[in-house]
Parts: structure tokens; C-alpha cells; sequence
């Protein structure tokens, strides 16, 4: 706009140039919009990572108790042959059923009449320093499935630190669960879900 007081035409002597106002909360609102965009796409690519990774060991509700090769439950010989089948020539795997070990319902404790037949084991592994055992427990079929492998584990973990207490080499162990799976009783009596609530060691190489 010309200056009205300026006669002869020349040049005004200021030139007033209005500021515009930057509107920060859009922009504050633009980078908090991105940076949760940049978010839920880097979760949604690892979710897609975990998603197909392979599983690694065995899931929760798997029962991982089956030896290729060793004999059904039905068939076992006691630990009390597992001296005499280690000095023999017979092949591996070979499957035995604790003799006197259950366990209490629901629980997974070594009790105090369980201590001989374990270090009696420990004993035998002593002297044939290269055998590898699998420890395998099992559930009777109260219970939803998935609680009883995980108990069945529990149970087989429990043996195994009996063994590994009486100087068994814990790397020689290892531990699986059948859950209630391969019953060798009744489920219907006491006395058959005493007898499932079992464990047994299978001699996997020597």
C-alpha cells in the first residue's frame, strides 16, 4: 500500500511484513501420529517373526514319553533288573517301571519310602559310567491333559534330582513327560490312579 505521505513517489522507508503463526500442536500431533505408525509396524513385523519361528524342545501339551523301540508299559521289567540287563549285551533302548515310586495326587515330591529304590539306581549307573537314561513321568487321567504332562515332567524332574544328588552326572539324565497317556491300571479305582501316577527310566544308550 503506497505511503500517503510520500509526495514525490519514492521508495517508503519501511516495509511492515506480517508474521504467520506456526500452529505447533499439528505438528506435535503429526510426529506423535508417526512415531505410532513407525510403532505398530515394527510390532507387527516381530509378531510375524515369532509367529513362524520354529518351536524349539516340545510344547506344554505334548507327550514326548515315547521310546522308539523300548517295550509298552504293559511289558516292563522292574529297575530292580536294570543291573543285570547293563552287564548283559542286550540292545538299547530298554524301559523299565520304578518299582515302588508313585506319587502323592497332584504333587511331584520324592517321598521319604522312594529314597532306596533311587539310590539304588544311582548305584547302578555308578558302575556303568556311560549309560544315558530318560527319565519319564506320568499322570493318572484326573485333571484336564495339559495339567497332567506338565506334572508328569515335574515328576520326572523330581527322580532326576534324586539321582543327581545320590553323584549321577545330571547331563547323563534326561526328562520327558507321557501325562496320562499309556495307563497300566484302572483310572476307575484308587488304587489303578496310584499306580499310573508312575514313573519309568529308559536306558538310551550304554
Amino acid at each position: 500500500m503506497a505511503d500517503p505521505h510520500n509526495k514525490d513517489g519514492a521508495p517508503p522507508r519501511s516495509i511492515h511484513i506480517e508474521k504467520k503463526k506456526v500452529n505447533w500442536l499439528a505438528w506435535i500431533a503429526l510426529a506423535a501420529g508417526i512415531l505410532a505408525l513407525l510403532f505398530a509396524l515394527s510390532r507387527c513385523g516381530h509378531d510375524e517373526t515369532v509367529a513362524v519361528a520354529p518351536a524349539s524342545g516340545s510344547s506344554p501339551t505334548e507327550v514326548v514319553a515315547t521310546t522308539p523301540g523300548a517295550a509298552s508299559a504293559t511289558a516292563l521289567a522292574g529297575t530292580s533288573g536294570l543291573g543285570g540287563y547293563l552287564s548283559g549285551t542286550e540292545a538299547a533302548p530298554r524301559t523299565f517301571q520304578f518299582e515302588q515310586l508313585t506319587f502323592d495326587t497332584a504333587k511331584a515330591t520324592l517321598r521319604a519310602g522312594d529314597a532306596q529304590e533311587v539310590a539304588s539306581i544311582a548305584t547302578v549307573l555308578k558302575q556303568y559310567a556311560n549309560t544315558r537314561v530318560r527319565i519319564a513321568g506320568y499322570a493318572d487321567a484326573r485333571g484336564p491333559a495339559a495339567a497332567n504332562v506338565a506334572l508328569g515332567k515335574a515328576r520326572a524332574d523330581a527322580v532326576k534330582a534324586g539321582l543327581v544328588a545320590q553323584g549321577i552326572d545330571a547331563a547323563r539324565i534326561e526328562t520327558v513327560s507321557g501325562g496320562e497317556t499309556d495307563p497300566v491300571d484302572t483310572n476307575a479305582t484308587t488304587a489303578g490312579q496310584a499306580e499310573n501316577r508312575r514313573t519309568e527310566l529308559v536306558v538310551t544308550s550304554r
